[in-house]
Parts: C-alpha cells; structure tokens; sequence
C-alpha cells in the first residue's frame, strides 16, 4: 500500500466518526490530491480551531482561493460548524476540508 493510500485509509477512518453519511472517496482523494506533498507533513497536515490565523489561511487559500467564495458570513459560518463537528484534538486538513465542501454543498 502506497504512503498516499495509508493516508486516505486515515482519513476515512476519521470522517467515519464525525460524517453521518457515506463518504465520497472521490470528493476526498481530490481534496488531498490537492493538498500535496503538505498532508505528510505533521504541522501542516493539521487545522487547528483555536487560532485565529489559521482559520484566515483556510478561508483564504482554500474557500476564496481554490473555490472562488465571496461571502465572509458564510464561509466564517461554515469554518464555525465544521470546527465544532469536527470534535478532535488532531484535526486533519483533508478531511476539514472535506467536511467544508460537504457543509458548504461544494466539490473540487
């Protein structure tokens, strides 16, 4: 198994315990493909809720950057939600922003 398969095998595994529904595979390995060669790396694999300025970089790179959203109220409210779905102190970026897209009824 290839270090990128362990990986989506991870980050299903995590989806399964915040997502009620099925995970769409698809939708994730582009959501990880797009990440790069980051999601191997510990600190950059990682979304944390509790500061400020990362929040901005998923706002700003990846829902006005990557997904072309305008709308602070609902992109703040999306990040709100998912943040406090997503109840782990290991917050993966992959499946963030996956769970995003799902909020926000996106895809890549």
């Amino acid at each position: 198994m290839s270090k990128f398969d362990e990986m989506m095998v991870k980050y299903q595994d995590a989806l399964k315990g915040v997502s009620k529904s099925a995970v769409n595979a698809e939708q994730l390995t582009k959501v990880a493909k797009g990440l790069g060669p980051s999601i191997y790396l510990r600190d950059a694999s990682m979304v944390s809720c509790s500061d400020p300025k990362e929040l901005d970089r998923v706002k700003t790179n990846f829902l006005t950057k990557k997904l072309g959203m305008t709308d602070d109220a609902a992109m703040d409210t999306a990040i709100k939600a998912v943040c406090a779905e997503y109840n782990s102190n290991q917050k993966l970026r992959a499946v963030f922003y996956y769970m995003l897209l799902q909020k926000l009824g996106k895809s890549l």
